[in-house]
């Protein structure tokens, strides 16, 4: 069997980690990548064992990297997918907020979360094209769909990723280039945690399901949509969110 090799960003932890994991039970050899190689990455890789077929560490605040990035993972060999997964979230009052404050959240999350996935996947694409193929997943977010106080750059930043995926799905099908997405709502991870001891009884009785997605629960979807089964699927963006909103 042939096996096909994917890089997924931003998997040092969260989602990004389980996303890593389960393609590599589902025979994918997997490159990592991470701001820097601290300990969470190696904690990934370890996971991974033999299946992990590179280690990246790229600060994607400088997009400018991205076209790098990716240079250096097809210096180690072919390229069957790409996950632009890495994003940045900084809560922020639109007009409470400093000039300061505002200006660098909406730099930082822009560059994060539609800059970089853009650029990566613009050079991946072209690699792909002259190939035979592949596929993009990006990670979006129900705030991609919606709108949430205090979370306008950020839902501006995934709702602009959620339409580049679908106008690259269209522009790219003749090239035999799926792009496609997943918007997760509330999540079970440590950055969500973190300070929402408070807010978790309101968020739980949000979600009819009465539980945050788990990692893995993202992870499954994800590696339904980069295997054989989604191959005609492109420009679809599935909601994860437990039956709490629809569009």
């Amino acid at each position: 069997m042939h096996v096909k090799r994917v890089l997924v960003t931003g998997s040092s932890r969260g989602i990004g980690r389980a996303i890593a994991l389960k393609l590599s039970q589902s025979g994918w050899q997997v490159a990592i990548h991470g701001t820097e190689v601290g300990t969470e990455l190696q904690m990934t890789r370890d996971l991974l064992g033999g299946a992990c077929a590179g280690v990246y560490a790229t600060d994607l605040n400088h997009p400018g990297s991205a076209d790098a990035l990716i240079d250096r993972a097809l210096d180690a060999g072919p390229l069957h997918a790409l996950v632009n997964n890495a994003g940045v979230y900084q809560p922020l009052s639109f007009t409470e907020s400093s000039d300061r404050e505002f200006e660098d959240a909406f730099q930082s999350m822009f560059r994060v979360n539609f800059e970089s996935p853009l650029r990566l996947t613009r050079r991946i694409s072209r690699y792909f094209g002259a190939n035979e193929g592949g596929k993009v997943l990006n990670v979006a977010s129900r705030v991609g769909f919606r709108g949430e106080p205090g979370a306008a750059l950020y839902a501006a930043s995934k709702a602009a990723l959620i339409n580049l995926t679908r106008s690259l799905a269209v522009e790219l099908a003749p090239k035999g280039i799926g792009i496609f997405g997943i918007a997760p709502g509330w999540v079970d991870t440590a950055m969500v945690r973190d300070g929402m001891e408070e807010r978790l009884p309101t968020i739980l009785e949000s979600i009819p399901l009465g539980r945050m997605a788990s990692p893995e629960d993202c992870a499954h979807t994800a590696a339904f949509l980069l295997g054989d089964e989604a191959a005609y699927l492109s420009g679809v963006v599935i909601d994860i969110n437990g039956a709490s909103y629809f569009h």
